[in-house]
């Protein structure tokens, strides 16, 4: 498992901080998704990059029963999706990670 990103969560419920790779370096924004009425599937967060939507993320729980995020990020330029899980820190930061 790799860190590939480190998020704070504002009292506003948006997410902000950085995702960093080989390929790239960039400040992102994890906002709340308006709620959705037609999907169960819909997703609580959606990823931005200036101003552009690369990903999304859904709220699960784990089998310790703790909270997180898995997320998708795709963009044409990345080769493929990138899936990670956005979990919360002791210290109230969040850490993006990634894993095949």
């Amino acid at each position: 498992m790799t860190q590939i990103g480190s998020f704070t969560r504002g009292a506003d419920g948006i997410y902000t901080g950085t995702i960093k790779t080989l390929a790239f370096d960039v400040k992102a924004r994890l906002v709340p998704s308006d709620p959705s009425t037609t999907s169960e599937k819909a997703p609580d967060l959606r990823v931005v990059v200036s101003g552009v939507e690369i990903g999304a993320a859904w709220r699960r729980t784990s089998k310790d029963d703790r909270p997180y995020h898995s997320v998708k990020l795709d963009d044409p330029s990345f080769a493929g999706p990138i899936y990670a899980n956005l979990f919360e820190g002791e210290d109230g930061e969040h850490a993006l990670i990634w894993s095949r």
